[in-house]
């Protein structure tokens, strides 16, 4: 645990003591739950990475015998923590959340929680007298929008709780995938996450290589595995396995060996070159200046787990990730907590029907944003985007991180919204491909959204909010003000 930490990058060497001083604590403290027979609730948010880090920790917890349950929601609201309060568990693990919720949690629960998180936090949050109990990256000095996610931060957690948990450093660098925090050079992990991939290189759980980055790289003929590939999101190629066929088949490449489809790990260097050019010669005829983004967004390291079958979606951490986070998005985190926690045989197979239920509603979604032009509000830097009656609440932050790799969208920051159920609206932001604005989407969301009675943060390129739907112009309004340095390259 020392040499992990302590090889990290310099933010992270300059808070790497404290963080592993406050593990510990936090990690005496759990096993003294656990002796106690008490009873601890595990709260996570239902993304993918909200459904591994919630996985992670559960591993855990069931090694040590521990009386646990785990549930993840989309928000923790009040409602939702007075829910939790009615459950009455002794102690509370909230992961991927919480931030803005400190003083609502120790009301409800005095000293019976923790929250482990790597969202951006308030200064004030970060100083308030109850920080023994936050765990979150930035306080530590580590970039949580970039160095680790919540799911390093659990793992982090589990190392702490017991050193042979090492097995799940490999779950650990998908959750870094989840949350697209392949922000390095060529799609790498950078930070913490590049240590998690050493500790999982070490003990052979997880290779990392440098190749194209299609979705089924070893499970989908290559037609479908282009198809199946919504980042960037290509007009006429993303789910159109049709085009992507004669796309490829045009390009001289023989698709089938000894009568089987050849995947995209079988075919040669010289044949990926072939198919890139290929892609580019289509993105050029729709728009000159994005031809370069869309490739270099399609060429970068992979990271494929050893210890998993080859023709299964849990092979490459990226499409392990999509999976899981399909699941949480159509309300079946069940099947991707089952997934994360080792099932490989009915819930993996449901798993995979999940996923592609998910790409059908994603793509039904997108068609019906783009039909209905007057849903979209482009301010040439910025575009706003009503998913009213269109979009539910689970769906939205899958959305809006599908249309950021539009190209009909490059250079832009991109704002989804929709209706929830309680009548409020809820945001997702994302920085568009080819988007090079200093905006810092987290405070962004998180400024303006707390002077209207909201709550909002996130990540520099990914953040989301929540705010009264009566206040919804003036919200636009704070944002568009709000928004600095806009560089708005490659809009076509």
């Amino acid at each position: 645990m020392h040499r992990l930490l302590l090889n990290s990058s310099k933010s992270t060497i300059m808070g790497s003591k404290e963080l592993l001083q406050d593990f510990k604590a936090l990690s005496e403290n759990i096993l003294s739950l656990i002796d106690k027979g008490s009873s601890i609730s595990i709260v996570s948010h239902l993304d993918a990475d909200g459904i591994i880090s919630g996985g992670i920790i559960s591993i855990a917890l069931a090694r040590l015998g521990a009386r646990y349950v785990f549930k993840t929601v989309s928000d923790l609201t009040l409602n939702v923590i007075e829910q939790m309060k009615r459950e009455d568990y002794d102690f509370y693990i909230i992961l991927d959340l919480g931030g803005g919720m400190s003083r609502e949690l120790r009301k409800a629960f005095d000293e019976r929680w923790a929250i482990i998180d790597h969202h951006r936090i308030s200064k004030d949050e970060m100083e308030t007298d109850f920080t023994d109990h936050i765990f979150n990256s930035w306080s530590y000095g580590i970039d949580g929008g970039r160095e680790i996610s919540a799911g390093g931060m659990a793992y982090l957690v589990a190392h702490a709780l017991e050193r042979k948990n090492w097995d799940l450093s490999g779950v650990a660098v998908v959750s870094a995938m989840a949350d697209r925090q392949d922000q390095g050079d060529k799609k790498s992990l950078i930070g913490m996450n590049s240590e998690i991939v050493k500790i999982a290189e070490s003990h052979g759980l997880v290779s990392v290589d440098l190749d194209l980055m299609f979705l089924g790289r070893e499970t989908r003929p290559l037609h479908e595995a282009l198809a199946y590939t919504s980042f960037p999101y290509i007009e006429g190629l993303t789910w159109n396995t049709e085009n992507c066929y004669t796309l490829i088949k045009n390009t001289g490449i023989n698709m089938k060996e000894n009568g089987r489809w050849r995947v995209l790990s079988e075919i040669t260097q010289e044949e990926k070159s072939t198919i890139l050019d290929a892609i580019a010669k289509y993105v050029a005829t729709k728009s000159k200046n994005t031809a370069v983004n869309v490739i270099d967004n399609l060429i970068g390291y992979t990271y494929t787990l050893e210890n998993e079958d080859q023709q299964t979606h849990v092979r490459d951490a990226r499409e392990f990730s999509m999976m899981v986070n399909a699941c949480g998005r159509m309300r079946k985190a069940g099947v991707g907590i089952g997934i994360c926690m080792g099932d490989r045989d009915k819930l993996l197979a449901e798993g995979e029907e999940i996923a592609t239920k998910y790409r059908v509603t994603l793509s039904n979604y997108a068609s019906t944003l783009f039909t209905e032009k007057w849903r979209l509000m482009d301010y040439g830097t910025s575009v706003f985007v009503n998913g009213e009656g269109v979009l539910g609440v689970n769906m939205l932050g899958g959305v809006s991180s599908l249309l950021s790799g539009s190209l009909a969208f490059s250079g832009r920051l991109l704002f989804v919204r929709t209706l929830t159920e309680d009548g409020a609206y809820k945001f997702s932001g994302r920085k568009c491909l080819g988007c090079h604005s200093d905006s810092d989407l987290g405070k962004v969301m998180g400024e303006c959204s707390k002077p209207l009675g909201g709550f909002g943060g996130g990540h520099a390129e990914a953040a989301g909010c929540r705010i009264p739907a009566v206040r919804l112009e003036e919200f636009i309004s704070l944002v568009k003000s709000k928004l600095v340095n806009s560089k708005a390259e490659n809009v076509p």
